[in-house]
């Protein structure tokens, strides 16, 4: 086999399909998010970004800013290694405090990443369990599957938010078989959101652990910005609560809260946690201080939730189909991959707007969208002109609008 050849083959397959992924180079301004400057080859240029899973803006918000600089400047750059070996420090302990305080539970352990955390914990957990069956929701995402995986644990997927066919298939596994039911709140692609009580009632009666992906909601909702659960009083039905740093929070990492017996097993036994350099002190003093500003502050969801409705209602004004859900996630609906990355093209290089397009493998063929993400940091002029350069591409594209639309 000559690999070149085979690796720019396939490479040309996915750019034909619409499918290539670009990185676009940008640099974002501090104080002025969602403003970002683009390099490219014609130099640079203003755009702004209306994709960023930095939910509120907590990544440029002064008091994470200045916690940062603050442990920078007294800790250093690194944590120095390993937690295990050196790398634990006291921003890691009062971080996982403060997390485990947010989610009601005994305990919390921060990892490096939302990916590494949903992998490690739930193929520790579901490895180390003896004869354990993982029930997964058929739309949970990467991360938690590639940890089940990993485990090598009997897994059983179930139809997405179909509380029936969870419970069919729960009630088809032997009784004295160890189960755990893992599931997100907010699903990032759709926007949907999963029924917890009615899950956590099922897990209740086959004796099984509920496992919670709360990256998508954490910092977003509930009165102390806990997620989902929290909104809706159910953080001490589930056994394991997952979130992230790196979304609502503004820095980087993942973590788990759970009882303390569980979090130090996890602790104890997972590869992905015990052989991985901790993140710096300075990344963890940031993301404390962001936890505890959204603890108390209800400004920036409220705006947020605002600034979500405002652009659903344009877009319903003229007539571009987005996906209804209940969630933050406003997916507007191309449907088709080339004309999907042609837009998303367009709207950088003609308006200085930034969407990635969202195609195949991360959503199903014929799905292909735009995933825009509005925060409290985006004006209404801003919603204004984002509406209006897809009212233009859209005409340009011939794609079909709602009836709805003011012509």
């Amino acid at each position: 086999m000559h690999f070149e050849t085979f690796f720019r083959d396939r490479l040309d397959s996915l750019k034909d399909e619409g499918n290539y992924r670009v990185f676009h180079d940008l640099e974002r301004k501090r104080g002025a998010f969602p403003r970002a400057m683009r390099h490219c080859g014609t130099g640079q240029r203003d755009v702004t970004v209306w994709c960023s899973n930095d939910y509120l803006g907590m990544g440029q918000h002064p008091k994470v800013i200045g916690a940062m600089h603050d442990a920078l400047d007294r800790l250093g750059a690194g944590a120095g290694g390993t937690r295990n070996i050196s790398g634990t420090t006291h921003a890691h302990v009062e971080l996982e405090h403060e997390l485990a305080d947010l989610h009601g539970k005994e305990a919390a352990l921060v990892f490096t990443s939302g990916y590494v955390s949903n992998w490690a914990a739930l193929g520790t957990l579901a490895s180390q369990i003896p004869g354990c069956i993982v029930f997964s929701d058929a739309l949970n995402h990467a991360s938690m599957i590639e940890g089940i995986r990993h485990s090598r644990a009997q897994k059983v997927i179930w139809k997405h938010n179909d509380l029936q066919d969870l419970e069919a298939k729960l009630a088809a596994a032997p009784a004295d078989a160890p189960k755990l039911i893992a599931f997100e709140s907010v699903y990032s692609m759709d926007g949907d959101i999963a029924p917890i009580k009615e899950i956590c009632d099922i897990a209740d009666r086959y004796g099984a652990m509920t496992y919670l992906d709360e990256v998508h909601a954490v910092g977003l909702y509930g009165p102390r910005g806990a997620g989902i659960a929290e909104r809706e009083g159910l953080m001490d039905r589930l056994t394991v609560i997952e979130g992230t740093l790196g979304k609502a929070y503004g820095v980087v990492g993942g973590y788990i809260a759970a009882s303390a017996a569980l979090c130090d097993f996890v602790r104890s036994f997972s590869s992905g946690f015990i052989f991985t350099t901790a993140l710096p002190p300075s990344v963890m003093a940031g993301a404390a201080a962001s936890i505890r500003h959204l603890k108390s502050s209800q400004t920036e969801r409220d705006l947020h939730q605002l600034r979500v409705q405002q652009l659903r209602d344009k877009l319903d004004a003229a007539g571009i189909p987005h996906m209804p859900n209940p969630s933050h996630i406003v997916p507007v609906m191309v449907g088709d991959p080339v004309k999907c990355k042609y837009i998303s093209d367009l709207l950088l290089d003609d308006f200085g707007i930034y969407i990635q397009p969202i195609n195949y493998p991360t959503v199903p063929k014929g799905t292909e969208r735009l995933r825009i993400t509005p925060s409290p940091v985006h004006s209404e002029a801003d919603l204004d002109h984002l509406v209006a350069s897809l009212g233009k591409l859209w005409a340009q594209c011939q794609l079909a609008r709602l009836p709805m639309a003011a012509q």
